[in-house]
């Protein structure tokens, strides 16, 4: 079993800074290869990648937030970072953390935080 804790978040206006952390408990996340990463989900939307990282570092970004957005992991921690700048009110929704077990077929989620950009 793998829990995913996420902290940060919270309301910005646009054009700012936040940053999102989760951090994976167990002792899966050492073990089998994975993929960690974030997905949003706004309101009357469905829920869409934001971005992923590999343990090997192999990033993968959606369009709408390559070039203000990154994401850093910490594979001795595991946990992974989103750094969010130059924020647009298009940005807010709840932000899921996740980890992917590819070989295995298994995927966690965390509990979401709320990212709220104000115009």
């Amino acid at each position: 079993q793998v829990q995913l804790v996420e902290s940060g978040g919270g309301l910005v206006q646009a054009g700012g800074s936040l940053r999102v952390s989760c951090a994976a408990s167990g002792s899966m996340p050492n073990i089998y290869p994975n993929t960690m990463g974030w997905y949003r989900q706004a309101p009357g939307k469905q829920r869409e990648l934001v971005a992923t990282i590999t343990r090997g570092s192999i990033r993968n970004y959606a369009d709408s937030v390559k070039g203000r957005f990154t994401i850093s992991r910490d594979n001795a921690k595991n946990t992974i970072d989103l750094q969010m700048n130059s924020l647009k009110p298009e940005d807010t929704a709840v932000y899921y953390c996740n980890i992917n077990f590819i070989s295995l077929g298994s995927t966690y989620w965390g509990q979401g935080t709320q990212v709220t950009v104000s115009s």
